[in-house]
């Protein structure tokens, strides 16, 4: 990732503050405590976008439950989404989704406080697919987000250290793969080291069996690609262009498409 020098005035009694940090292993200079410093201030307010749209019927588990609302254990889908969030530095967050959804999970979730998070939601009015209901967040983002499907589980996933691999890199975008013995089923992708060069959502036959999660860290550029799918438009485009990386997980996201998938 490339760098810039900047030049800015601090008061001496905090420069040694910052001075006192480095211990020559880790840090080895001013610039790089003062570096390690903002970066652990803005980590507290990094922004997740939890894309939960489409038709509501289409997405209810029973007659009066979604999958974003069902219980899973003795919290909600949304919830437990939330805490992991919060506990991998995930603070501020934006939920895209239909009124009827958003009034839902605002019974659950209110603004966030409760669970130590500041949550904005977004009105879906019609989408023709993923990438439409992402961009409803343009003009609302100005840093680089983290982005996920409203009706996966996804406890045992690192995203911190999938949102580390990014800001190493100078990727628009990095998406998390997995493996699955269906890859036809999912979106696929041909690789060369980390770097993702071809993405092919269901194909009809593939000998490759990584997959893409429903997860992924993307800079707000993405949002001015054209596109209404991510699968199908933009990803595919990204990798044609070397602008889209991959970061392969040990651990799988668990759908939540009906009743049977919450026990």
């Amino acid at each position: 990732m490339t760098k810039e020098k900047v030049s800015v005035t601090i008061e001496s009694s905090i420069l040694k503050n910052v001075d006192a940090t480095i211990d020559n292993v880790y840090i080895r200079n001013r610039s790089q405590a003062i570096e390690r410093l903002i970066e652990k201030s803005i980590g507290k307010s990094k922004i997740a976008v939890i894309l939960a749209g489409g038709d509501e019927e289409k997405i209810k588990i029973s007659e009066n439950e979604y999958r974003f609302t069902a219980k899973i254990g003795s919290k909600t889908l949304v919830e437990r989404q939330i805490e992991k969030l919060n506990e991998s530095e995930f603070n501020n967050i934006f939920i895209v989704a239909r009124k009827k959804i958003i009034a839902k999970i605002f019974e659950i979730l209110g603004d966030g406080t409760e669970l130590g998070v500041n949550v904005g939601y977004i009105e879906e009015k019609n989408s023709s697919g993923s990438a439409d209901s992402l961009k409803l967040i343009k003009g609302k983002i100005k840093s680089p987000f983290l982005a996920f499907y409203g009706d996966i589980l996804f406890d045992n996933v690192n995203i911190k250290e999938l949102w580390n691999q990014h800001k190493k890199t100078n990727a628009l975008t990095t998406i998390m793969l997995t493996t699955s013995d269906r890859p036809s089923e999912k979106g696929t992708v041909r690789m060369e080291g980390s770097k993702v060069l071809e993405f092919m959502q269901k194909p009809e036959k593939s000998e490759n069996f990584l997959v893409f999660s429903p997860i992924f860290i993307s800079e707000p550029e993405l949002l001015n690609v054209e596109g209404s799918s991510l699968e199908f438009d933009i990803f595919p485009k990204l990798a044609k262009k070397g602008q889209i990386n991959g970061f392969l997980s040990s651990e799988k996201e668990k759908h939540i498409h009906c009743k049977e998938d919450t026990i």
